[in-house]
């Protein structure tokens, strides 16, 4: 098999990353029409066709999940048709096609080596963790909220990819070896608090304690006592290291609103709008963008804040149906692992968390590190695999 090109992966993930980038973010109003993300996207694309990322097949009946997910974002654009007046048709609809040129591009480049790619993905993930983290802490500061988040994002995709930091921290250190990436997960930590993000911290809480679930026959006394160790010294680090806006954040969001108010920024009512709009547009929905174009305009809500309830708000159970079937697919794909079961797991790992954040926050475009990711993990299953290339085992 021949050895991915590293080029295209390093803009490709990137591209996602930075997410919406227009130059007015860096102070150039004259040039706000210019979408780092097409350009980014175009490079990829250039410098991807001159590799051999494009060469390598798999099987093409096992690629259903991918052509489920194309025909849903097509239906998501088609809906644009019947969309309200109000909405934001435009927008969206570049949102969409770049979501999947950039999930297919980077599922085409993973089938051209997955184990150096998931390894590659990881490292990318783990730097970028650090590097959002110390800019937030150091540079960016708390916002009005007293949240913190960098680069001009807000809090919740700072927290995610924090959370992805944590996981690419254990990832490496069970493809490696080595422990020295675990050490920084309490930075990892710090900065998920102090972002505020309240559905992040359960979507990381929901799918890390499931991997202690899978894992527990595996795990020696030893193993889970340094587990053990690991957190303690992890909390402690993170209580000790932290500014002094830290328990101040820590007692209002999460102590205060959370659990004595169960303040939850106003998402029920939210999400039961949602609900009401698939009640309303059972079929094929209001169409893309059609709960601010409904609602949102008037009480100043984006989007649903979930989502599924998004896709059934705005593309009814046509969307429901084409994003169900190309989730069922993929399933049948990545269970079991394939001939990397531990590649495949982590990024298994990796999309389930982004996917569980998005019941709590962001738009479609919000969604696309989950279906990379994916597209990842499906790249792991089905590419055959040479007794060289297969992944090292995690060190006992």
């Amino acid at each position: 098999m021949k050895r991915a090109f590293l080029a295209p992966g390093l803009l490709l993930i990137l591209v996602a990353i930075g997410g919406r980038y227009t130059l007015d973010r860096a102070g150039l109003l004259d040039l706000a029409w210019v979408d780092l993300r097409v350009i980014g996207l175009v490079v990829a694309l250039v410098v991807l066709g001159i590799s051999a990322g494009f060469k390598q097949r798999a099987a093409v009946d096992r690629e259903g999940w991918l052509v489920a997910a194309l025909l849903f974002f097509l239906f998501q654009i088609a809906s644009s048709l019947w969309a309200p007046p109000a909405a934001r048709v435009g927008p969206q609809t570049v949102d969409l096609v770049l979501l999947g040129v950039l999930v297919v591009a980077f599922y085409r480049y993973s089938l051209s080596g997955p184990e150096r790619v998931v390894r590659f993905t990881f490292q990318l993930f783990f730097v970028a963790a650090i590097v959002y983290a110390l800019a937030a802490i150091f540079v960016s500061g708390p916002g009005e909220q007293g949240r913190y988040s960098a680069f001009g994002g807000g809090p919740n995709v700072f927290a995610r990819i924090e959370v992805l930091g944590v996981i690419s921290a254990v990832a490496l250190f069970m493809l490696s070896g080595r422990v020295v990436p675990l050490l920084v997960i309490p930075l990892f930590l710090l900065a998920t608090v102090l972002s505020g993000s309240r559905g992040t911290l359960l979507a990381g809480g929901v799918v890390g304690f499931a991997a202690l679930l899978k894992l527990r026959h595996r795990l020696s006394g030893a193993a889970i006592a340094a587990a053990g160790l690991v957190a303690v010294v992890a909390a402690g680090a993170v209580w000790a290291l932290a500014p002094p806006e830290f328990t101040d954040l820590f007692q209002e969001r999460f102590v205060e609103q959370t659990v004595q108010e169960q303040y939850l920024s106003g998402r029920t009512d939210i999400w039961m709008a949602a609900v009401d709009m698939f009640i309303d547009y059972p079929i094929a929905g209001s169409g893309v963008d059609g709960f601010y174009g409904l609602i949102g305009v008037n009480q100043a809500v984006e989007y649903p804040h979930n989502y599924v309830l998004a896709v059934a708000a705005e593309g009814g159970l046509a969307g429901l149906g084409l994003l169900t079937a190309s989730i069922v697919l993929w399933t049948r794909i990545v269970r079991g692992g394939g001939e990397r079961p531990q590649l495949t797991g982590l990024a298994v790992a990796a999309t389930v968390f982004v996917a569980l954040s998005g019941l709590f926050s962001g738009d479609y475009y919000d969604s696309r590190l989950a279906w990379m990711f994916a597209g990842l993990a499906a790249a792991a299953a089905l590419v055959p695999a040479r007794s060289a290339d297969r992944a090292p085992v995690m060190a006992r």
